[in-house]
């Protein structure tokens, strides 16, 4: 039978890596709540859980380092199925009691396989998707993530933290998730490319666009990761947090989605500037929300995530404003790096400060990075000219609970080349 390699793909076929990775994301969701109140219920620490996200973050590092080379050796099915298997592995440790030090490993393997994952499923979804259609289905890739997030957080509401319901469900969905891309139709995409670190070029490129990256790492990780520890360690109950970690996600609808439409309409330093002021306000006025009704916490911590995603996608659409077509995989592989690095980091240091401050320390970090980061961009204004409206590309819907890993995704060829294949 004679077959067309890499030819555009239907929907049908492309909605298999979607739905694997939307599956996955909810059981992720489980334990974004699970953790954070099972450690609470037990006495813990509110540091004990930043320990673990910390750890998260830095098995996502590892991921971005070490998903290229396995692909390159194995292919991208075999590594996806792989790197499911390590989040079941990763939900299955987590089953065997409440033990931090387990715990913190389990997620460390789990953020490296998230990342491994991403790297993965996007790659495939640029090489199976046609130009005119490659942006939504990249920005639908990330929405239902996000969304698929929320929706598992939620369905904890309806699970006991006692014994091992919460646990097993994330197995049944993480297990569910290897079926559609096991039985995809979809081709393997060419292996990706290596990874090009070039920090000095990518800050002559964008400072803006580098800095933000830096920033937004751990900004994300701040609010998607120590809001529910707060609002466990300040008395909301598991049904409330479940409910929080849901609405939270909308915030990338309601705010994310209007700030980056204004972006391609204007300088979009400004709307950086714009953002960065969303996280001090939201930010200070967490500080003193300690008490209040779960629907004002709701729409503090939902802007403040939003603000946050505005600020990853519209500094990545910046920066790919500033470059030329060439510089284009060595400035996303760079601020790849960069947004790793900043999500290893500042909730590292978000965790080490929380004994001395408090559980709202997550919130005085939050707004020194993003009034830091607000007063560069300021400054930017003043010495660099906007990018002239006819060279900007068009703002694409990303999240920052997701990286943009197209760096590792091979680039569409211009002009279709058929190949033959038995």
């Amino acid at each position: 039978m004679i077959a067309i390699a890499n030819a555009p793909s239907p929907p049908r076929a492309v909605a298999s890596i979607i739905l694997s990775m939307g599956l996955l994301a909810v059981g992720n969701g489980i334990l974004f709540v699970y953790i954070p109140v099972k450690l609470a219920a037990e006495g813990f620490e509110p540091w004990v859980a930043g320990a673990i996200i910390t750890a998260m973050s830095a098995g996502g590092f590892a991921g971005c380092l070490l998903t290229g080379p396995m692909v390159r050796r194995v292919g991208h099915a075999r590594v996806f199925i792989c790197l499911a298997a390590a989040v079941i592995l990763g939900v299955l440790a987590i089953s065997l009691g409440t033990h931090p030090v387990i715990w913190i490993a389990a997620r460390a393997l789990y953020g490296l396989a998230a990342t491994g994952l991403f790297i993965v499923s996007q790659s495939w979804l640029n090489d199976a998707c046609e130009n005119e259609w490659r942006g939504k289905v990249i920005a639908l890739f990330y929405m239902a993530y996000v969304i698929a997030i929320g929706f598992g957080s939620f369905l904890l509401r309806y699970v006991s933290l006692d014994g091992l319901q919460a646990p097993l469900f994330a197995i049944f969905f993480a297990t569910l998730a290897i079926l559609p891309v096991g039985l995809t139709r979809l081709s393997a995409p060419p292996p990706p490319q290596d990874v090009s670190i070039a920090v000095r070029a990518v800050w002559r490129i964008s400072p803006v666009g580098l800095l933000g990256l830096l920033s937004v790492g751990g900004l994300t990780m701040l609010i998607q990761g120590f809001a529910p520890i707060y609002a466990a360690e300040v008395g909301y109950t598991k049904d409330d947090i479940a409910l929080l970690v849901f609405l939270m996600q909308f915030g990338m609808l309601g705010i994310q989605f209007p700030l980056g439409a204004i972006s391609d309409r204007m300088d979009r330093r400004f709307v950086l500037i714009a953002a960065s002021v969303l996280v001090i306000v939201m930010a200070s006025i967490a500080t003193r929300l300690d008490g209040v009704a779960l629907l004002w916490l709701v729409v503090v911590f939902a802007i403040w995530g939003g603000a946050t995603e505005a600020i990853y996608s519209v500094a990545n659409a910046h920066a790919n404003d500033r470059a030329d077509p060439q510089y284009y995989v060595s400035l996303s592989s760079t601020l790849l790096v960069a947004w790793s690095v900043s999500g290893l980091v500042i909730p590292g240091l978000a965790t080490m400060l929380t004994p001395v401050l408090g559980v709202q320390a997550f919130m005085y970090l939050a707004i020194v990075i993003a009034a830091l980061y607000g007063g560069f961009v300021l400054y930017r204004v003043t010495r660099r000219e906007p990018v002239p409206e006819a060279a900007t590309e068009p703002y694409q819907q990303v999240s920052a609970q997701a990286p943009l890993t197209s760096e590792l995704a091979p680039q569409p060829p211009e002009d279709d080349e058929q190949k033959d294949t038995q």
